[in-house]
């Protein structure tokens, strides 16, 4: 096997740090299962029935430009490239992380790969064909939950490539090994820590069952499907983690399962006739209008065309709204303008195992231009990377004291942290008019400081200014605070990579990618540009973001400086 031409690292670990890495931040959902006993390997290599493999049909459309770096053998997840020769295998990098492994296992590089033409096509069979080969039997890291549920799934999207020839030798071990996987997941999924793929092996299960026209099994296995549902699709069509991109990929999920089942003459069961339907307005109402995602929690901007194709796959138009109380969200809209607001507390066990502490933090679009974001998040970046970008300071709000606005917890069944809270999140709404009010709090700082965050945003009618106040206010069921020093405190606006901040007198100018220009401005003084980081598109890059910041009165109510800071973004008029 040839040697990596570049490694793109920012610092070299050693094997032994790397693991450290995964085990601290992936906890038993990272560590390796144990193999199968020996009676049910048995049970699974026994002569197939015959099923028709090929009768799930992918929804997703693939990405050319990502498909044509893996023709030429260029592998990348985050700051890792790897560029290899026709004959080498990716698994077998030399020196590569835990995390690079873990995404190579998953196969959702395929549906990328294997539409590139001919050359395309053979590569991603033969990967497969290599892959069986080397782990088709048995690998701990290799079939654990995740990996499997996701290698299985994107196995069946390429089913035409893969299982069009069943007959043939290599057509036989394919079927024997998709097979094993399947039981393997089937055995492993109610004692399951991972809670994502819990989610796509109950649907795998749905879609082994249809494709074996095992009528008696069938009604079981919706079942399943449906209770999970339940547990993981909160009423009002969002993801229990509160993640767009998590509810985007459930969606995507059961939308094949119904189609599935309707290809198959099936009848398609009453709770994805009800989940379905709220799940596409959920999507919709996270869309941006460049087509991605607003990125909230463990969710990056995700695939404008992905989201496009579960849209259109729903049939009818998603209902529109502007708040969703059980997601924890608030929309506001006017003119090219839009806000999204998070005032929701963080995922319950077990779903918050990679929620953020972003209370209070929004996002602000001019149309399809990004300006104000998080420091997002993405499922390809290293798990450091991860885990940092789910602090308090990496989201566009309040920070006091240096402090996270939840506290986090550990989930003892994962080894992983969890935030709890904010206590005392709530929202309220005012149109007048054109005009549109939000006034937001948490008590996260009240047991540490005793104080609350109270943010207010006001929206204009024509959408070109977005005035915005947060104060710090102890409240009056308190006892005055005899520890009269001040408290720092740092208020962050995030802004997105496509967007050129430049220093003035008075204000910041914000150059958006379509042409239009903002300014920032503030009542306090200070407000400084620093450097930030963004995920949110599969790689770590650096954009700028606007820091305020201060020293507030422990015993300050809030209505003036320095525990009131008001400021705005105004949209210069003439520009595009």
């Amino acid at each position: 096997m040839s040697a990596p031409m570049q490694r793109l690292t920012r610092r070299h670990r050693t094997a032994d740090e790397d693991a450290a890495l995964w085990k601290r931040f992936r906890g038993t959902v990272g560590e390796p299962v144990r193999a199968p006993a020996a009676p049910w390997l048995k049970l699974v290599s026994a002569t197939p029935p015959e099923v028709n493999w090929t009768g799930v049909q992918s929804i997703v459309p693939p990405n050319a430009m990502r498909g044509d770096a893996l023709r030429r053998g260029i592998w990348r997840f985050g700051l890792e490239r790897y560029e290899l020769g026709p004959s080498d295998q990716p698994w077998d990098v030399e020196d590569a992380s835990l995390h690079y492994f873990d995404r190579i296992h998953r196969f959702n590089w395929m549906v990328h790969l294997a539409a590139q033409g001919e050359e395309g096509r053979d590569k991603a069979a033969w990967l497969v064909d290599a892959w069986i080969e080397r782990f088709g039997r048995f690998d701990g890291f290799a079939w654990r939950p995740g990996p499997t549920a996701d290698r299985v799934w994107n196995w069946l999207q390429c089913a035409p490539l893969l299982f069009s020839d069943t007959e043939s030798a290599i057509g036989k071990l394919r079927v024997q090994a998709l097979r094993r996987q399947i039981a393997h997941l089937d055995s492993m999924v109610d004692a399951s820590t991972d809670v994502v793929s819990r989610f796509r092996t109950f649907c795998l299960l749905v879609l082994r069952h249809v494709l074996h026209k095992d009528t008696d099994r069938l009604p079981q296995a919706l079942d399943r499907l449906e209770a999970e549902c339940s547990a993981q699709i909160l009423p009002d069509g969002g993801h229990v983690s509160r993640s767009p991109e998590r509810l985007l990929h459930a969606l995507i999920d059961l939308i094949v399962v119904r189609d599935t089942l309707r290809a198959n003459d099936e009848t398609t069961p009453e709770f994805l006739d009800k989940w379905l339907p709220r799940m596409g307005a959920m999507l919709n109402f996270f869309r941006s209008e460049d087509g991605g995602l607003h990125p909230f929690n463990d969710g990056g901007e995700a695939e404008p065309d992905w989201v496009d194709a579960a849209l259109v796959a729903l049939g009818a138009p998603p209902r529109r709204f502007s708040f969703s109380p059980k997601s924890g969200f608030q929309k506001l809209e006017r003119g090219e303008t839009s806000i999204l607001l998070d005032v929701g507390r963080a995922p319950d066990q077990p779903f918050g195992d990679m929620a953020h502490a972003g209370a209070l933090g929004f996002e602000l679009a001019d149309g399809p231009a990004r300006i104000v974001t998080s420091c997002a998040y993405s499922s390809a970046v290293n798990v450091d990377w991860q885990a940092a970008v789910r602090r308090t300071g990496a989201h566009s709000t309040l920070v006091l004291g240096g402090r996270d606005n939840t506290a986090f917890a550990v989930n003892e069944a994962t080894g992983l942290l969890r935030p709890v809270g904010p206590d005392g999140i709530s929202a309220k709404r005012l149109e007048e008019a054109d005009e549109v009010w939000l006034d937001a709090q948490h008590s996260g700082y009240k047991e540490s400081f005793g104080l609350l965050h109270r943010r207010r945003l006001f929206l204009a009618g024509d959408g070109d200014r977005l005035t915005g106040e947060d104060s710090l206010v102890r409240p009056v069921s308190r006892d005055i605070n005899e520890d009269e020093r001040p408290i720092g405190f740092e208020i962050r606006f995030h802004l997105h990579p496509t967007v050129t901040a430049l220093m003035g007198r008075g204000a910041i100018t914000l150059e958006c990618e379509n042409g239009a220009r903002w300014r920032f401005k503030t009542s306090h003084a200070g407000a400084r540009l620093e450097r930030s980081v963004y995920l949110g598109r599969g790689s770590v890059e650096n954009p700028e973001q606007i820091v305020i910041s201060g020293r507030a009165d422990p015993n300050g109510d809030g209505s003036e400086p320095p525990n009131c800071v008001r400021w705005a973004f105004v949209r210069e008029r003439g520009s595009v």
